[in-house]
């Protein structure tokens, strides 16, 4: 007995190919007409990938998720800085901007649900710009396996340690949490609602500070050229404004890094005590 889709495309069966533009054979059929298993099959067959998974398997989507992801997390940096910077007039105004951080929105939302909602979009972030940037990466070196035997370093230190800076500060992202979050490796006495006291005790030992510094360093050299790459792949980029983009760039990263850094370096010299 012949197959449904052979008798739509005879010359499957001349040929003898079971599949025939793009739609595997379904097996025997009856008097009345293919059996509701081949139906189902077919119409299983034939279902096109929805335009989320199109956007996320194409090299372009992936790209753009890490633009937008890494914008997002931008932009959290700069509002972190801006409020770490607080340090520098006194506990009762960084305690104060801390406790703020648990209460905004209320009453319309309940007590710290502003804050996790942030919470929870910056890990989307953080986790869809990692997975597409490690998946990027091995599509690349699958498309080109073999290595040049002469490697030119044409492209500036900053790109060439991307990956090495993202992977500095997804550990770095770890401790901060379990140091100053919940306290399981904090130095001193963790005390909880005290982020003044908190902070001072983690950067006066030595390994506090090397650890923020580098990781704060690396942050720099990440923004200076992922933000340069964010706008070219969200078509920000033209000839005209590669200049004023590369030198935002390098003033944003400037920025965050004198700004996060500023604070170990002001507890270490006994500004902030």
């Amino acid at each position: 007995m012949s197959c449904w889709n052979c008798i739509r495309h005879p010359t499957a069966l001349d040929r003898g190919i079971l599949w025939t533009s793009g739609v595997p054979c379904l097996g025997p059929i009856g008097p009345s007409g293919p059996s509701v298993v081949s139906m189902a099959l077919a119409t299983r067959t034939d279902r096109r990938p929805s335009m989320t998974r199109t956007l996320w398997d194409s090299t372009v989507g992936k790209k753009t998720i890490m633009a937008v992801s890494g914008l997002i997390m931008l932009l959290y940096l700069v509002v972190h800085m801006v409020g770490n910077l607080k340090i520098f007039f006194g506990s009762d105004e960084f305690n104060g901007y801390a406790h703020w951080l648990r209460v905004m929105g209320e009453p319309f939302l309940h007590h710290e649900w502003a804050l996790w909602i942030v919470r929870v979009v910056l890990v989307a972030a953080v986790v869809l710009h990692v997975v597409s940037a490690y998946q990027l990466s091995r599509r690349d070196l699958r498309a080109r396996p073999v290595t040049y035997v002469h490697k030119k370093p044409r492209a500036s230190y900053a790109t060439r340690t991307m990956r090495y800076g993202g992977i500095i500060m997804a550990l770095f992202i770890v401790w901060h949490i379990l140091d100053l979050t919940t306290g399981t490796v904090h130095s001193g006495g963790f005390q909880s609602g005290h982020p003044y006291q908190n902070v001072i005790d983690t950067f006066s030992t030595w390994y506090g500070n090397v650890v923020y510094i580098v990781a704060m360093l690396a942050m720099g050299l990440h923004v200076q050229h992922g933000f340069w790459s964010a706008a070219q792949t969200l078509g920000a980029g033209r000839a005209t404004r590669d200049r004023f983009l590369k030198t935002l760039a390098n003033v944003l990263a400037l920025a965050l890094t004198v700004g996060f850094v500023s604070v170990p370096v002001a507890v270490m010299t006994g500004v902030v005590s």
